[in-house]
């Protein structure tokens, strides 16, 4: 694809984002592959309608406000990535497109409102469940608000577990094999807490000691992947100063905060931070990838057989290739039948805030998954991000457990063999 994009004025990740788009020969793998574009059916609702929308903004042939809607509605799940022959680097070109265009944008005093809203609540977990507590307030006044605030009141939880702080230091169990960082998280610390816990036992058990740093904060990439990088940097810079070094490796249990810390690298591009964020980035693991490489050790039985389908994360198995590991781990649990859902690389439609965002794309894309993880006849769902548990429980249609991978796992090591 020939363009001229003044790549000096994007700033430093102008490269990156010209180069992405050279890099897409319009070939359509991508089509098949796209949530929205199954959904809508609409070329620029696809990952090839996308990227050329944006190179049409990018050269000025375009204004800005007739592609956004196209661009809104991407989920940034990035199953384009994988399916795409020629390797365009999805990421690189929509990331810093929307934080370009955040700051040409203009809101509605609504639209700036629900925006505030979501960038000062999600990241910051005291924020986060005062403003769910305020909502449960507001809840019964719903048909007042407007739809965008109504479809933010549907998502509230009906109610938070009570909050469990973690230790700054959990031993390992046995002989020390290794010595890790763990980031805690934002939302998943208030909405499950017990997958923190559970994925401190199970490190333990495999004779991992755990640091949870103490001033620690949201990964950014909420705000990343929303076009507010300003405050995605400002959150990182300190993810940067309070992770320690000395450890084997930054460890995540939320595919999407995982994705985001290992966009560190082209969140700095030419800052002073760039090479700090680089080997960061690289030192940071999904848990179950640390585990299978680090040789685990093998759970007892479940006391029941259990049929239960396991749903990829988008940003663990195309954002961040991984999908073979949770299996391994999963599929050592005896009594533990692991089923294969239908349209299984297709996105659950939480991708961050897009449920917030785009409520009526979710719901249908929250329908399609759970329809089709009732037709595996499954008894229980797994996944390895609070995102996409939560989105797929309000969908289910029949009521069945949902687990976390290391839920699952710190299950069976607690049975005694």
């Amino acid at each position: 694809m020939q363009h001229h994009i003044p790549v000096e004025s994007l700033g430093p990740q102008g490269e990156a984002m010209a180069h992405a788009i050279a890099s897409c020969v319009h070939c359509g793998f991508c089509l098949p592959a796209c949530p929205t574009y199954k959904v809508l059916g609409e070329e620029m609702d696809s990952p090839r309608g996308r990227i050329f929308l944006m190179k049409e903004v990018l050269e000025g042939h375009l204004p800005y406000e007739q592609a956004l809607p196209y661009i809104d509605r991407c989920l940034g799940c990035q199953a384009c990535v994988p399916a795409c022959p020629s390797g365009v680097p999805y990421g690189e070109l929509l990331i810093p497109f929307r934080a370009h265009a955040e700051e040409r944008r203009t809101y509605s005093m609504l639209g700036r409102l629900a925006r505030l809203m979501v960038l000062q609540t999600l990241p910051f977990p005291w924020s986060f469940r005062w403003s769910v507590n305020m909502g449960k307030l507001a809840y019964p006044f719903r048909g007042l608000l407007p739809a965008k605030l109504r479809a933010m009141l549907d998502l509230l939880p009906a109610h938070l577990p009570k909050a469990h702080p973690l230790p700054e230091l959990y031993p390992a169990k046995g002989p020390r094999r290794a010595r890790v960082a763990l980031l805690s998280g934002c939302v998943q610390q208030v909405l499950d807490p017990q997958i923190n816990w559970a994925t401190l036992r199970v490190l333990a058990e495999n004779g991992v000691e755990t640091i949870i740093p103490k001033h620690q904060n949201c990964c950014g990439a909420l705000s990343m992947h929303t076009g507010a990088g300003g405050q995605a940097r400002a959150l990182a810079r300190q993810n940067l100063r309070t992770f320690p070094q000395d450890v084997d490796a930054i460890l995540t249990n939320a595919a999407g905060c995982g994705s985001g810390m290992k966009e560190y690298g082209l969140l700095f591009k030419g800052l002073a931070e760039e090479k700090a964020a680089a080997a960061f980035a690289g030192r940071v693991k999904d848990v179950s990838v640390f585990l299978d490489e680090l040789g685990f050790k093998a759970p007892a039985a479940l006391p029941k057989p259990l049929k239960a389908a396991y749903h990829d994360a988008c940003h663990l198995a195309h954002a961040q290739g991984v999908q073979a590991a949770p299996r391994k781990l999963l599929k050592s649990i005896a009594n533990l039948t692991l089923l294969e859902i239908p349209e299984g690389d297709m996105c659950c439609g939480s991708a961050g805030t897009y449920n917030l965002e785009q409520p009526a794309l979710a719901r249908e894309l929250g329908r399609r998954k759970t329809r089709n993880i009732l037709n595996t006849g499954a008894e229980a769902v797994i996944a390895g991000n609070i995102g996409c548990l939560t989105q797929i429980q309000s969908h289910l249609t029949k009521p069945l457990p949902v687990y976390h991978t290391m839920e699952l796992l710190d299950r069976a090591y607690q049975v005694k063999s």
